[in-house]
C-alpha cells in the first residue's frame, strides 16, 4: 500500500471513544426529544409494532401447534397402553368364557349320562371318552379310551344321549372300538315297545344323512304300530341286552308281501355330537345253536 493511501485512511480513522461518544449523545438526545414531543415515537412504534407483532404472534400460535401436539402424543401413548391393557383383559374374559362354557358343557353331559345311568340302574356301567373315530361327519365308528384293563370286552353295549350308540367290536388293554348301529355294516334285532312286535333296524350312513335308518321284517299284522312308537332292543337279540331304547319310528308301510312292514326310525342318540359315552359292563347271554341276527 502506498504512503499516500495509507496517510487518506489514517487521516479518516475515527477513534472509538468519539463513536462511543456520539451515540451516546444521540441517545440522550432521543431521551429529552421523546420526553419533551411523546409524538415523535410514534412512527417507531409502528413500524415496530408492524414487524414485532405478527412475529410474537406466529411464534404463540407455533407454540400453541406444539404444545396441543404434545398433549396428543401423551394421550395417544395413554390410550395405547390402555387398548393394551382391555385387550389383556378381554383376552382373559374370552378364555374364563370359553371354559364356563366348557364347563357348562361338561356338566350338561354328565348329566345326560346321569340321567341315562338311572334310566338303565339295573346294568353295571363305566363312563368312556372318545378319542378317535373313523372319517366321516358322524361317529359311525369310534374309539375309547378304556380296555380290557378296565373290565370292557367284546359284544358289550354302548349307550349315550337318550339310548344305544351300538357294541364293542375289538378290545385292547385301554382301548375299544365301537360300531354304531347306524354303521352300514350293523343290524340290531329290536321291538316295538307299545306292542311287542319284532323287527330288524339296519345301519345305513346313506340314510343317516336325513336323520333316520330304516327296520324291515315289521310283524305288526294289527296295524297298531304308528309314527312316534319307541323303539327297544329286543328280548331275542343275540349281542343286545333288551330293552335298551333304539329309536323312535318316523315312517311305515306294508311289504309287498303283505305279510311284514319296512320304514325308518329316528335313533335316540345324535351321532353327529358324541364325546363320552357309557358301556354297559354285561354281556348278553349266548345261546347255543341262536341265530346271529345282530352285528
Amino acid at each position: 500500500m502506498s504512503p499516500l493511501v495509507r496517510k487518506k485512511k489514517e487521516k479518516f480513522h475515527l477513534p472509538s471513544r468519539y463513536i462511543l461518544l456520539i451515540v451516546s449523545a444521540l441517545c440522550a438526545l432521543l431521551l429529552v426529544v421523546t420526553y419533551v414531543n411523546p409524538g415523535f415515537t410514534k412512527p417507531f412504534n409502528a413500524a415496530v409494532n408492524y414487524v414485532i407483532v405478527p412475529f410474537q404472534e406466529g411464534v404463540g400460535r407455533v407454540g400453541a401447534f406444539l404444545k396441543s401436539r404434545a398433549e396428543l402424543m401423551t394421550k395417544i401413548r395413554d390410550l395405547v397402553a390402555e387398548n393394551k391393557k382391555l385387550k389383556a383383559e378381554v383376552d382373559d374374559l374370552v378364555t374364563k368364557n370359553t371354559n364356563l362354557q366348557q364347563e357348562r358343557y361338561e356338566l350338561t353331559r354328565l348329566r345326560e349320562l346321569y340321567d341315562l345311568d338311572e334310566q338303565y340302574a339295573g346294568y353295571e356301567k363305566t363312563g368312556a371318552r372318545i378319542i378317535a373315530k373313523d372319517s366321516g361327519s358322524w361317529y359311525h365308528s369310534f374309539v375309547i379310551d378304556k380296555g380290557e384293563n378296565d373290565g370292557l370286552a367284546k359284544d358289550m353295549n354302548v349307550i349315550a344321549g337318550s339310548g344305544l350308540v351300538g357294541r364293542i367290536t375289538d378290545v385292547g388293554p385301554d382301548w375299544a372300538k365301537v360300531n354304531g348301529i347306524i354303521n352300514d355294516d350293523a343290524n340290531v334285532s329290536a321291538e316295538v315297545l307299545s306292542t311287542s312286535d319284532n323287527m330288524i333296524v339296519s345301519g345305513s350312513l346313506s340314510s343317516y344323512e336325513t336323520g333316520v335308518i330304516p327296520f324291515s321284517r315289521l310283524t305288526d299284522r294289527a296295524d297298531q304300530v304308528v309314527v312316534g312308537d319307541k323303539v327297544v332292543t329286543s328280548d331275542i337279540s343275540s349281542k343286545y341286552l333288551p330293552g335298551i331304547l333304539v329309536g323312535y319310528v318316523s315312517s311305515i308301510e306294508k311289504d309287498s308281501n303283505n305279510l311284514t312292514k319296512s320304514g325308518t326310525i329316528t335313533p335316540a342318540v345324535d351321532f353327529e355330537h358324541l364325546d363320552t359315552v357309557l358301556v354297559i359292563l354285561e354281556e348278553k347271554q349266548q345261546i347255543p345253536g341262536m341265530d346271529e341276527k345282530d352285528n
